[in-house]
């Protein structure tokens, strides 16, 4: 009897985790976009930026979510909020509660700055150290979370600042001020083809700090281009350089009878122990790529 209770566990087990790698796309309800980042604004209410938006700004998404299946079960679009300034290739978003906004961090300017649930500006932003301003346009700060347990914002760059042999963490207190910078060392790319870099951070409860690394190797015609996903975690303490632990890994691939290709850029927590991740499908680009939403374990 008990061997089968034990091989029932382990075929719910197994089942759950199967249904927890699929991908899902809603292009009914949301429009084609480069989706790359997403934080809980909470009661199942989402913040997303896309950094080819016409203006700056997040949309707001209400998404239903099954925690034993480990589904998005609907998600409905609550409209586009608006600062109504020019998009700087906005990358990362977080939501602070003791204020109820949301601060995003933009790729092209290198700033992060603040603002209400309607999309407008505070004013307000985090004090970056100069050195971040040696990022430039195309690998800068692609990722922003935010400890609502510590109160402390983090945020790091897409690629090595020039001259570091390992990447920046820059930690930031309720005041916006800069606080302890930690050292991170990346993967190394697999090959020379593959293009490669952190996407996002994601701050946990318990005080753990995730990491999203991404590969990816897109071949002249498109056809057989690939991803690897790897998410680390790392505990911030009192030392700068700070340890890593895998703690998943998965790929996706462009073929003739599959599109699941998926270039991970967002990620959030969300209820049981799973993780919400959102794909930048470049527009969908000519039709092969799709606005994938997934959730895992972890």
């Amino acid at each position: 009897m008990k061997k089968t209770i034990v091989l029932l566990y382990l075929m719910v087990l197994w089942t759950s985790v199967i249904i927890a790698q699929k991908p899902q796309r809603f292009h009914q309800e949301l429009p084609a976009g480069n989706y790359s980042g997403i934080t809980a604004l909470g009661n199942n209410r989402y913040a997303v930026v896309s950094d080819k938006s016409e203006t700056e700004g997040f949309f707001i998404l209400h998404i239903e979510t099954d925690s034993v299946k480990g589904c998005i079960t609907s998600l409905e679009n609550e409209g586009f909020q608006s600062s109504g300034l020019p998009n700087r290739d906005v990358e990362g978003i977080c939501y602070r509660p003791t204020t109820n906004t949301v601060f995003i961090s933009g790729e092209k300017d290198n700033e992060v700055y603040e603002y209400t649930l309607d999309g407008k500006r505070t004013g307000q932003r985090l004090e970056m150290p100069d050195i971040f301003k040696k990022a430039g346009h195309n690998y800068g700060l692609e990722s922003l979370t935010y400890d609502r347990k510590r109160h402390l914002f983090y945020t790091t760059c897409e690629r090595l600042l020039e001259g570091d042999s390992l990447l920046r963490i820059q930690s930031f207190s309720d005041n916006l001020k800069p606080g302890f910078c930690y050292y991170y060392k990346p993967d190394e790319p697999i090959s020379k083809k593959h293009f490669y870099g952190v996407s996002e951070l994601c701050a946990l409860e318990d005080g753990r700090l995730l990491v999203l690394e991404r590969q990816i190797r897109v071949p002249k015609l498109k056809l057989g281009a690939s991803t690897i996903i790897r998410i680390y975690e790392t505990t911030p303490t009192d030392k700068p350089i700070l340890e890593k632990r895998l703690v998943k890994e998965f790929r996706t691939r462009l073929s003739l009878t599959s599109r699941k290709f998926a270039n991970y850029e967002g990620l959030c927590e969300i209820q049981g122990n799973r993780l919400l991740l959102i794909a930048d499908s470049q527009n969908r680009f000519k039709g092969f790529l799709r606005d994938w939403f997934l959730i895992i374990g972890f």
